[in-house]
């Protein structure tokens, strides 16, 4: 008998789990294994396209994209240009966008592993094989069951009280293999229906590979046909007058504490102004700080403001003008407006994972700062929370805020032709966005407290425009002043 059972026939080899399956659920189990080999082919092969970290998060994942190291090799090279240059234009544009794309790129790659890589995995290394090994374990007790049933219709057995022990041993096996393979029968035919229940939600992970692909290159054409658009536009501008060429005086490269001082300030100029005049017309203006504005235009706004001109309206009409003209004070002036003192307290920031310890870390260097910086620091990140708020319009999250203005708040000091130094920079402005995104994110926490964007009651936008902020503290007064900067003897704070 112990022969017998150790050498099932071919019939009972053959048997398996026809016995108790219908047609639907046979045709069902067939699907089971090259469900899972498909499974387990595409997820090997689709992981094997991600160019970042897999698993990694946002930060350390953008980092390690080649595309980032694109963008800062394009900083490091239009830093070398003269900022009005067509050539450093083009390229400080295209470091934006690339950074903007791997950006883009790493949300497409964390969105794939998390709802079709990781989905893909647990159906090929758990889900199915699950169901495989109850089969198997049906399949040898089905087969024993069949070799019991041969070893009695084919064996002999002598008559009287050994017969009789034969009969009970065989009756004895027959109940624990029915004991046994009755409940694992019923345990693999729910598998089937449930695999077979669910095989449209397997279906729907290639679905979602398609969408999460579509959704990657719908955004990244958008950005660049914006850029484009913008880069042509500006490139096909004649050049400015050379009457123009000399940098602008009094206000654009000189100290913050010096110019603050000289016009009895609290909050620069050239801060005040631009950001009165976003307010006024250009928060839900799309891809603000990010596009470039007509070199000619920009260069007459810094004048404008410089020489307390009171012909200030026209540029309420081009936000990214305004934009360009306060992206372009901060990268002009001598120290960061973060301060080259705190720049190893910045870059702690950056290294905290928990966001309780960055919040309090933020804190911290923010009270660090000289008064003049952190009342400047303040008015700034305090208007660009409030910009980010119509991000759904504007398309300028933090995170785009930071990547565009992280680098122009935030740099390290350099010697010249030192190749490390240049590595640090790079450095210097990856850690810069993720510190000024972080600051954009806690605005009211790290600056509490209401302001007063208006705070020289200078500036009133013209006749026809009305704020896009329409909070009581930040409206602009009702006087009828004229919408233009003050001369340096004015004063203003």
């Amino acid at each position: 008998m112990r022969q017998q059972l150790s050498y099932p026939s071919i019939t009972g080899r053959a048997q398996e789990t026809t016995e108790f399956l219908t047609e639907d659920l046979l045709q069902v189990e067939q699907r089971i294994e090259p469900a899972k080999r498909a499974a387990h082919n595409v997820h090997k092969r689709l992981q094997a396209c991600l160019q970042g970290q897999c698993g990694a998060d946002m930060d350390k994942r953008v980092k390690k994209l080649p595309l980032m190291a694109l963008s800062i090799t394009m900083a490091e090279s239009f830093k070398e240009l003269e900022t009005d240059s067509s050539l450093g234009r083009a390229l400080e544009m295209c470091c934006c966008i690339q950074s903007t794309l791997a950006r883009v790129l790493a949300e497409f790659e964390i969105a794939l592993e998390r709802d079709v890589l990781q989905p893909l995995n647990k159906l090929s290394e758990e889900e199915l094989p699950v169901i495989l090994k109850r089969k198997k374990n049906l399949q040898k007790l089905i087969m024993d069951w069949n070799s019991i049933k041969c070893s009695c219709s084919n064996i002999l057995t002598p008559s009287g009280l050994l017969r009789g022990l034969y009969s009970l041993a065989v009756t004895v096996m027959r109940r624990r293999l029915m004991f046994t393979m009755s409940p694992l029968q019923d345990e693999y035919m729910a598998d089937l229906y449930h695999f077979s229940t669910k095989e449209d939600n397997y279906a729907n992970y290639f679905i979602k590979l398609l969408e999460i692909q579509a959704r990657y290159h719908q955004m990244s054409l958008e950005s660049l046909d914006t850029a484009l658009m913008e880069l042509k536009e500006t490139h096909s501008q004649p050049e400015p007058p050379s009457s123009m060429d000399a940098p602008v005086s009094g206000y654009y490269g000189v100290p913050l504490e010096t110019h603050l001082r000289t016009l009895d300030r609290e909050i620069a100029l050239p801060i005040e102004a631009c950001i009165m005049m976003l307010l006024a017309s250009g928060m839900r203006e799309e891809g603000l700080f990010r596009l470039a504005a007509g070199a000619s235009v920009l260069r007459k706004l810094k004048y404008s403001l410089a020489s307390g001109s009171n012909a200030l309206e026209e540029f309420y009409s081009d936000p990214h003008a305004v934009a360009g003209a306060l992206k372009s004070y901060l990268r002009e002036l001598p120290q960061p407006l973060m301060t080259f003192e705190l720049y190893d307290d910045w870059f702690k920031v950056a290294s905290f994972k928990d966001l309780e310890g960055r919040l309090e870390c933020l804190q911290e260097t923010c009270r660090k700062l000289p008064k003049d910086n952190y009342n400047n620091l303040r008015y700034l990140i305090r208007f660009l929370a409030k910009l980010a708020e119509h991000q759904e319009v504007n398309k300028m999250t933090p995170s785009n805020i930071a990547i565009v203005l992280g680098p122009n708040l935030l740099w390290s000091r350099q010697s010249e032709g030192d190749p490390l130094q240049l590595d640090m920079a790079s450095v210097s402005s990856i850690q810069a966005v993720g510190v000024v995104e972080a600051l954009i994110q806690n605005a009211e926490t790290l600056f509490p407290g209401e302001i007063d964007f208006n705070i020289s009651n200078l500036f009133t936008p013209p006749t026809g425009i009305l704020p896009s902020e329409a909070s009581p503290e930040e409206e602009p007064s009702p006087q009828p002043l004229p919408a233009s900067a003050p001369s340096p003897a004015a004063g203003g704070a």
